[in-house]
């Protein structure tokens, strides 16, 4: 057991001397111990009840045989952070996760670990620390919460409550229909109940191999979601001390390449391109941001959750078959994409698992002849400006996927709202958003309140939006997010001004400015990016190490 070095032999009798003060008798030393990440946090509605989960996954472990030892991660939950400077802190919380884990792991020389994430940036930062530790591991989310219901019984959820701002202010809805929004979009607990980052990771991990069957799907707070959690503890213990099960030698360019077969079939969040480039440099796997366009063109995309499709959410997608339904269909016409034979936690192959799995309502999710789109949900563009590449939710798109249109230019996200708000924004825009990227953030804000007042005040389908930042899973619109070079570094997206020519073709995965290179070579012999004040010595040292987002946005000492 890796975890003799803390407690076997007399030089680790002071050792032992503090276990004891834990609580631990003679016969636990000769047990495994297992480590869990929990990301307990009680402003975060995905994760407040957390500690109760652990508890009882503490209480499996100590049955099977192992010696359980909880720690704790912290958490940002995006959708309270989003739209002020907090959201700076997000996507940096990442790296402060994934060191936690990688820490506390190798500090205390554990045997396996179980994680327990639910929401945002959660989810990644543990995988990558997950991978940095490589012991045998198993990921137990919190699980999604229940869709809601307006009054007349609209089905709602986050993503109705931030467009139901942008309809306030354009007078489309009332006061008090608005309060029944913020009321009722947040029915329970669990992570929010589209498609959004949380779940796409959550549902990732499935496909990844390294969750039980429904950790994506299952609804938080239910009894079915406890079970997961107990069948969870049960075979942490089974595998502990079993080599074949460490997490690199499931998570590897197999599972890679299956995670993001799944995204584009289900048209997941655009933050998990940005997640899964920074999970596969963990695990050592080569990953080119370029290699999603090959997936999509052979994927076809067969589930619209929220906010693609605003009336089938998790709870839907559990009904009618869940993750092995969704993957079974696509492997009946996947040209090789999907490798199922790769080892999964359960002990099965991927193809195992899945088995004969069925869809048991075709109107959530489709057969792939009646696919919603033969290529997938998610697409990478490149032009002038985006040479290294940005990412667009094809899923969530509103209106034609060709838009060409005038740049209406902001130097950051307030800026944006603050323009939006007050009418800058016309049809035939494309709006910009800069200095908003991992490095000019800092920290690769999302771009969830600008992109709904948009849809809120009617402009979804006459207005474009590209930014070096990125976009919530709640997102939809021809929003294009992850522009590199970002502004800070020189990109292209600096140079630009009002009234631009910006032309975008998403089935060429194209996007181009209308300037002669001799106009470009001008205004890069004029640059000079903006400095942003920044009185964080956190988010300065984040800014100095960070890469750009076609790079994963990961740290570089």
């Amino acid at each position: 057991m890796k975890s003799d070095i803390i407690k076997q032999g007399y030089t680790r009798a002071p050792h032992r001397s503090l276990l004891r003060a834990t609580g631990l008798k003679d016969d636990d030393f000769n047990k495994p111990f297992i480590g869990i990440a929990n990301s307990f946090i009680e402003i975060i509605p995905g994760h407040f009840f957390l500690n109760k989960y652990t508890e009882i996954l503490k209480d499996e472990i100590r049955k099977n045989g192992c010696v359980p030892f909880e720690f704790n991660c912290i958490g940002v939950d995006d959708g309270i952070a989003m739209g002020h400077g907090g959201m700076l802190y997000s996507l940096p919380s990442r790296e402060i996760i994934a060191n936690s884990v990688e820490t506390v792991m190798n500090a205390h020389a554990l045997d396996a670990l179980v994680c327990m994430p639910n929401c945002d940036k959660i989810v990644p930062g543990m995988v990558m620390g997950a991978l940095r530790v490589n012991v045998p591991t198993i990921f137990v989310s919190g699980g999604p919460m229940k869709k809601g219901y307006t009054k007349d019984g609209r089905p709602i959820d986050l993503a109705t409550a931030f467009e139901a701002v942008g309809k306030f202010e354009t007078n489309e809805i009332t006061e008090a229909e608005l309060k029944d929004i913020e009321c009722n979009a947040c029915p329970s607990g669990g992570s929010c109940s589209g498609m959004f980052t949380a779940n796409s990771m959550n549902t990732l991990c499935e496909a990844m191999g390294i969750a039980l069957s429904g950790n994506g799907t299952i609804l938080a707070l239910t009894p079915e979601r406890e079970e997961l959690v107990r069948q969870a503890g049960r075979r942490i213990c089974e595998i502990a001390l079993d080599e074949r099960y460490k997490i690199r030698n499931i998570l590897n360019e197999k599972a890679v390449r299956n995670a993001l077969v799944v995204d584009m079939a289900m048209g997941g969040s655009s933050n998990t391109v940005l997640h899964m480039l920074a999970i596969a440099r963990e695990a050592g796997v080569k990953l080119d941001v370029g290699d999603l366009n090959q997936i999509s063109k052979n994927i076809a995309h067969i589930a619209k959750i929220s906010p693609s499709l605003p009336s089938v959410h998790m709870q839907d997608i559990a009904k009618a078959g869940g993750m092995n339904a969704v993957i079974n269909e696509i492997s009946r016409r996947d040209n090789g994409m999907l490798k199922l034979d790769n080892l999964t936690v359960s002990g099965e192959s991927l193809g195992e698992r899945v088995g004969a799995s069925v869809i048991n309502d075709e109107n959530v999710i489709r057969k792939v002849e009646n696919a919603y789109s033969q290529v997938g949900g998610l697409a990478i563009l490149f032009g002038n400006l985006a040479e290294q590449g940005c990412v667009i939710k094809t899923a969530g798109i509103v209106g034609e996927r060709k838009f060409t249109g005038k740049a209406v230019c902001f130097n950051s996200q307030d800026e944006a709202i603050k323009g939006i708000t007050a009418g800058k924004v016309t049809h035939g825009d494309v709006v910009v958003i800069r200095y908003e990227g991992p490095k000019g953030g800092p920290g690769m804000q999302e771009m969830l309140s600008p992109t709904s007042l948009i849809m809120g005040r009617g402009l979804g389908a006459s207005v474009a939006l590209i930014t070096d930042g990125r976009f919530s899973g709640a997102t939809r619109g021809l929003s294009i997010g992850h522009v590199s070079p970002e502004a800070a570094e020189g990109g292209m997206i600096g140079l630009l001004k009002d009234g631009d020519i910006i032309d975008i073709d998403v089935d060429t995965y194209a996007i181009n400015v209308r300037l002669d290179e001799a106009e470009i070579s001008r205004r890069k012999s004029e640059f000079k990016p903006i400095e942003k004040p920044l009185n964080s010595r956190w988010l300065r040292q984040y800014q100095k190490l960070v890469t750009n987002a076609s790079n994963g946005a990961i740290l570089e000492a």
